[in-house]
């Protein structure tokens, strides 16, 4: 059982809402921003534990923001998405900080198994404090 609040970042509107959508029939609270100011938006009202971020936004740079969520808080676990042939930026965004990128278009299987480590990660590092 995931017990993280997740927020899904993607200005792919059908995409997010979809995945959205997926992963609360699955008990997942979860919420969507479709830019990257809306991103930081609901990053403040709704203070989620895990971020899935789109690397290519039009108003922000998903590098740029995923530097952003971590200065305001290095315990968001953030999972990014690289469309095809991004590899490098996935590995960029890990070495940024990042718990791990997913290829798009995604597989909601492996999804929720990078969701399910994110979240184990995260307890087991408050349980750490």
């Amino acid at each position: 059982m995931i017990e993280a609040k997740l927020l899904i970042i993607d200005d792919e509107v059908e995409f997010a809402s979809t995945l959205c959508q997926r992963l609360c029939l699955r008990g997942i609270e979860t919420a969507e921003a479709h830019s990257g100011a809306d991103g930081l938006v609901k990053i403040e009202e709704f203070k989620p534990d895990i971020v899935i971020l789109d690397l290519k936004m039009p108003d922000m740079n998903g590098l740029d923001m995923l530097a952003e969520i971590k200065g305001r808080d290095r315990k968001v676990e953030v999972i990014m998405l690289t469309g095809h042939g991004s590899t490098a930026s996935g590995i960029e965004a890990m070495e940024k900080g990042a718990f791990d990128y997913i290829m798009k278009p995604v597989d909601l299987g492996e999804l929720l198994n990078k969701i399910q480590q994110a979240d184990h990660k995260r307890s087991e590092t408050q349980h750490d404090n």
